[in-house]
């Protein structure tokens, strides 16, 4: 019988390599377990991570937890190959959101899919992430690196992440105290963050034709540097808010800006009033909107303007929270005050007399 010459296969063949995973698993190791809490059991590697809960320290606990990735912001990271700070917007994405309802982070999982494995490039992703869970307070107690070939161009990734927090079931904030004559108040974002980079894209590279490295001089930067700045966590400074302060509704300005997510708050008889006129938008957003000749109803209903996250509170809560903010060296703008009627948005003064 002839000898099969057939060449033999292996999953390297295929365009899986496990001795990368290895190794890119051994690049990230110190800076995720920098991220445990005390509650961490077990150690990197294992299938599952393990999370004791103290509920002691609560008299109702609930669990609140919420899943996000980073969108199509990711093409300026391939476009720039920087890839250090997009971790920070898939943690920041997940935490903030389950923030607003009065929950402490806990732990965060994050999901890689690469198109072929570069172990440098994955430690970079995950150090961002590993960083962003620091200063969150939550541990990165596991997670996924799926090398798939074939499906993703090389160089190319998609990162989605999951987070879970914890909030005493008398504290969750749902937003139904929220009543005609509170305030809000906007704390500042740190640039685009993660939301409306399908518009930027267009504007940026399609009608401006601008290059990743190109200098914006009203910027004082490239425009892929403005364009990459990451998103803003927002628990270290509004978890002690939270603690200490009467705190009616929070909301998360993602996609859908002003119009869609400040109603998802208020109840059926309560509108919003916004006062665009108190606070500066960064330069970016004045750009962008003039660069792509975009409504300005448009830009509050895209982008975060420069607003990330707002808390509604009754009126005599403003100064105390106004003086601890300004104590921690924190903006916070009082930018707009609850009406009675729908739950509909009007935004007025500032770029809308323009």
């Amino acid at each position: 019988m002839a000898e099969d010459k057939q060449t033999k296969l292996t999953y390297r063949d295929a365009g899986v390599d496990i001795d990368a995973g290895n190794y890119s698993v051994s690049l990230i190791k110190e800076s995720v377990k920098a991220t445990y809490r005390p509650e961490v059991l077990g150690d990197l590697g294992g299938f599952g991570g393990l999370f004791a809960l103290n509920i002691l320290k609560y008299k109702e606990p609930v669990l609140v937890s919420g899943t996000d990735g980073v969108g199509t912001k990711l093409r300026l990271a391939f476009m720039l190959d920087k890839h250090d700070t997009i971790g920070q917007d898939a943690v920041a994405m997940c935490v903030n959101d389950i923030l607003v309802q009065g929950a402490e982070p806990l732990y965060f999982l994050d999901y890689l899919a690469v198109g072929k494995l570069d172990p440098e490039q994955v430690a970079a992703v995950v150090k961002g992430v590993a960083g962003a869970c620091k200063e969150s307070g939550c541990a990165l107690i596991g997670g996924e690196t799926a090398e798939m070939s074939g499906f993703y161009p090389v160089g190319e990734y998609d990162i989605a992440g999951f987070a879970v927090g914890i909030v005493d079931k008398s504290k969750i904030i749902t937003g139904e105290n929220i009543k005609a004559g509170n305030v809000l108040l906007g704390l500042p974002s740190s640039g685009i963050h993660s939301n409306g980079y399908s518009l930027v894209r267009k504007i940026c590279f399609d009608v401006k034709g601008f290059k990743g490295d190109e200098h914006i001089e009203a910027l004082n930067s490239t425009i892929g540097e403005e364009l990459l700045r990451p998103t803003r966590l927002y628990p270290k400074v509004c978890l002690p808010l939270i603690e200490n302060f009467k705190i009616n509704g929070m909301v998360h300005i993602t996609g859908g800006g002003f119009y869609d997510n400040i109603p998802r708050v208020l109840p059926e008889t309560c509108g919003v009033e916004i006062d665009a006129a108190a606070w500066q938008s960064p330069t970016i957003f004045k750009l962008l909107q003039q660069w792509g000749n975009v409504e300005w109803r448009e830009m509050y209903r895209t982008f975060n303007m420069g607003i990330g996250m707002v808390l509604v509170v009754d009126a005599e809560e403003v100064p105390k929270i106004q003086a601890h903010l300004k104590a921690q060296n924190e903006e916070c703008f009082v930018i707009g005050q609850v009406t009675t009627g729908k739950q509909e948005v009007t935004i007025k003064g500032g770029v809308f007399n323009d």
